[in-house]
């Protein structure tokens, strides 16, 4: 059955996605695409630049051990989260676009790692919603709420909500609201579920069940996080009311669950995880909101396209990159891009992880060095990028735009 996903109407100024630009611009000003990839590295605390149009541009940031990456909505930001060393380093991508209505400016500098720094006792999750930063300290419940603007100012004092007890948990902030996991009483078991506090850390309403709740995404204005029985959507409340929080069982689907989420950008969906040879495209709103996906072999990482916004793709453990098309919620295309990676050994173990960066999947191949980028129209393998070290996590910036 094909389902017929709500278009976001808003432009959403979002890492990889091409800015529009027409008309009067075009007649005395040259446009220019632009994308760097910022990839951790697997064996040492390192995040490397380099760019895709200058691969003789690069650049190298040492920090303190292996992160995961998180890049803020405008692209103008990399959350480099080093939890077991008790902070997050932030790097200013040197890529920021400037939105005029019928073109945006594209502005490029070299990338620079900030003096701004946040430390926790093991912070983790790093969300962004209404113009709001939250970092989620699972050693401790705090959570350190700022703008990105401020992170460049003369001295960064963000605000610090103790919200609760130290779990592995989350913070997603919608308006003058926040929703937050709930962890169990007894900290060795899984969380319960969700609650909405406001900026003071007091709750609003009831919490919300969501056993073991794991992995958010935000689609237009509306939340998703993954339970171990389904998911619960967050939804703005009218006239600024606090969030409204749904929860929809995924019962009927069989063995698995949704821990990972992707938020779609020009269309309101999310792709989430369900087990761990599963995929599941869910559509707020609809009768039918969940659409179970079968691939081959277990799931190693998947990502979407901002551009194409019907595709997502997804590797496996063979090694096969698989294009799945979220409006039939068939796969269409699938070709070998890696050897295979297997999904057995510790979940940290050194896999392929994937970014969109225009109109290339990049893709890092750790055993062999390298960044493979991936044509997204033909599937082909373009070039490949040798990178130092053990090149793993990986995140893209960039886009199109006016260089005046």
């Amino acid at each position: 059955m094909t389902h017929n996903l709500a278009f976001i109407t808003r432009l959403h100024a979002c890492v990889a996605v091409a800015a529009l630009v027409s008309g009067p611009a075009l007649a005395h000003d040259a446009t220019a695409t632009h994308y760097r990839l910022f990839i951790g590295d697997h064996a040492d605390g390192v995040v490397r630049m380099i760019t895709l149009d200058e691969p003789e541009a690069h650049a190298e940031f040492a920090i303190d051990m292996t992160p995961a990456l998180t890049v803020s909505a405008s692209g103008e930001t990399v959350f480099a989260v080093q939890g077991d060393a008790g902070k997050v380093a932030i790097i200013d991508t040197g890529v920021a676009f400037e939105d005029h209505g019928d073109h945006a400016d594209m502005k490029l500098s070299d990338p620079v790692l900030l003096q701004s720094t946040i430390f926790g006792t093991k912070p983790a999750h790093v969300v962004e919603g209404s113009g709001t930063i939250a970092v989620f300290d699972d050693g401790s419940g705090d959570i350190t709420l700022f703008g990105e603007s401020a992170l460049r100012g003369a001295e960064f004092a963000p605000q610090v909500i103790a919200a609760g007890a130290p779990h592995h948990g989350l913070a997603a902030p919608m308006g003058d609201y926040l929703v937050v996991s709930v962890p169990h009483e007894d900290p060795e078991l899984p969380r319960v579920g969700l609650q909405v506090i406001d900026r003071s850390g007091a709750q609003i309403g009831e919490t919300i069940s969501c056993p073991g709740v794991h992995g958010q995404a935000q689609s237009a204005r509306v939340f998703a996080f993954g339970c171990h029985d389904g998911i619960v959507l967050a939804t703005p409340g009218e006239g600024g009311a606090a969030p409204v929080l749904t929860h929809l069982a995924t019962d009927h689907l069989g063995e698995g669950n949704v821990s990972t989420l992707k938020g779609g950008v020009a269309l309101q969906f999310f792709l989430g995880n369900f087990g761990s040879d599963a995929v599941v495209i869910i559509e707020p709103g609809s009768e039918e909101p969940f659409r179970k996906v079968d691939l081959p072999t277990r799931r190693v990482d998947f990502a979407l396209d901002p551009a194409i916004a019907r595709n997502g793709y997804i590797l496996t453990e063979d090694g096969q990159l698989h294009v799945l098309n979220v409006l039939t919620g068939e796969i269409t295309q699938s070709v070998t891009v890696t050897e295979p990676y297997s999904m057995d050994g510790h979940w940290r173990d050194p896999r392929p992880r994937l970014a969109v960066a225009g109109d290339h999947i990049a893709i890092t191949d750790p055993l062999h060095g390298l960044v493979r980028l991936v044509s997204t129209t033909t599937l082909q393998e373009d070039r490949t990028i040798p990178i130092d070290g053990v090149p793993y996590t990986i995140v893209a910036v960039g886009g199109s735009g006016v260089d005046h």
